[in-house]
């Protein structure tokens, strides 16, 4: 047994350090849409250690010796995809006990082994805001998650230069949070209890600073406040789950008043208020769906809103809001938005670099540029294309969906087993021998 446990020791080991000696990749020939500038009809890309190392024409970038070649070929290389706003992972935040709860956590709750995170990548999606639902004011601390292959959670998080866990915080209004006591009942009601919440964090901050260290006179700890502290100084962003014109402003109107950052979800009156949004410089994630109804606040939805909130100077993304869009078909959001009046451009622009600033993560994600991390999508065909499909998803330079493996191709397409939990991700894994 103890022989067992010191190659399986052994085992790893190496693989951690195959991992730091493996050999660079190039993707050569296919159309390369970087984001970050014009496109490459025939270009290569070049990853190595997890970071993109280069990106250009296939005539002039040059390829290190010993590089693995991939033939690309006729097909289309384009960044991972970033969900802004998406419920995979069986994920859980605050309960019925009240209305607003800063401290739940969906660190604390996410099943990484869940089929939907399989079917993310599928999609081509590789950088997801995990969330808490919107049936509180405020439900919870959101996680920033990089969709590798993983066996526990810590395999998949994001962490900050700082070395802190990347997340944000949930908040709703509208009708969603609108119910039996301790929820409120109206819409100024919620407002109010919010503004309060807020004034008892910066009390609370007051008193930490006035303590200067000393444990005399430091408060009691209190985790409610401590995260609604790092709203207060900027170091988690607001995800604001909002559909109302009156309600969109609400939240802009709290925004200024504490000064947090925030990014405004759904918004299917954000077509009233585009001009109202973007002098207070507030991103929008959207919400893209053919078939509108669900809630009468978003009686208004219109698909024209990505292209009115872009012309008016909003930055927007798009969002799967998994369950409700499936992330299988994230690509369809950009298309459906074209189809509506925006630029091909923005939309793709929506699709990855717009959500990667929404998170923090712009340095790390949504676009090909060297020194990134080396998450991209091999498509069969034009992204806007309802015939395309996802071939390949990449996860800093490891492929995490290959659609010509049968089991990858399950979690695509669907079928008998689609939706069982995964299995443990490991190299050389015999299924048959389990």
């Amino acid at each position: 047994m103890k022989t067992s446990f010191r190659v399986l020791a052994c085992w790893f080991w190496l693989a951690g350090f195959g991992f730091a000696q493996e050999a660079p990749q190039a993707f050569l020939g296919g159309r390369i849409i970087p984001i970050a500038g014009p496109e490459i009809p025939e270009g290569t890309l070049v990853v190595h250690n997890g970071r993109i190392t280069a990106v250009g024409p296939m005539r002039s970038t040059p390829i290190p010796d010993g590089t693995e070649r991939h033939d690309a070929r006729g097909k289309i290389l384009i960044p991972g995809l970033v969900d802004s706003h998406s419920h995979i992972g069986s994920v859980e935040g605050a309960d019925s006990t009240a209305p607003i709860q800063p401290d739940a956590r969906v660190l604390d709750s996410i099943n990484v082994r869940d089929a939907g995170i399989q079917k993310a990548q599928a999609g081509g999606i590789t950088t997801a805001n995990i969330m808490p639902g919107s049936g509180h004011l405020l439900s919870g601390q959101t996680l920033y998650l990089k969709l590798r292959d993983g066996n526990v959670i810590d395999d998949l998080l994001i962490r900050n230069r700082e070395g802190v866990i990347a997340g944000g915080m949930k908040m709703a209004n509208g009708t969603n949070s609108r119910r039996a006591d301790p929820f409120p009942g109206t819409r100024a009601k919620s407002a109010a209890l919010v503004r309060e919440q807020y004034i008892k964090a910066q009390e609370y901050r007051d008193k930490v600073q006035r303590a200067n260290g000393d444990p005399e006179k430091l408060p009691p700890r209190d985790l409610r406040m401590e995260a609604l502290v790092e709203v207060l100084e900027g170091k988690r962003v607001v995800h604001h789950h909002t559909h109302r014109h009156d309600d969109i402003l609400t939240v802009i109107r709290l925004s200024k008043e504490f000064g947090f950052r925030v990014v405004l979800h759904h918004v299917s009156d954000g077509w009233k208020v585009a001009n109202e949004i973007a002098a207070a410089k507030v991103p929008c994630s959207i919400i893209v769906i053919d078939s509108p109804g669900g809630k009468l606040e978003a009686l208004d939805l219109s698909g024209k809103t990505g292209a009115i909130l872009d012309k008016a100077g909003v930055l927007v993304g798009f969002h799967t809001d998994d369950g409700i869009t499936d992330s299988r078909l994230f690509l369809r959001s950009a298309a459906l938005a074209v189809r509506n009046g925006m630029s091909r451009e923005k939309a793709l622009y929506g699709l990855t670099m717009a959500n990667a600033i929404m998170l923090d993560l712009q340095d790390r994600v949504g676009s090909l540029e060297v020194g990134k991390d080396a998450d991209f999508v091999v498509l069969s065909g034009d992204p806007l294309s309802v015939y395309t499909k996802v071939l390949e998803t990449w996860v800093e330079g490891k492929k995490v969906f290959d659609r010509s493996d049968p089991k990858d191709l399950l979690y695509a397409v669907g079928g008998y087993g689609a939706s069982r939990d995964q299995m443990m991700h490991m190299d050389d894994y015999d299924e048959e021998a389990r």
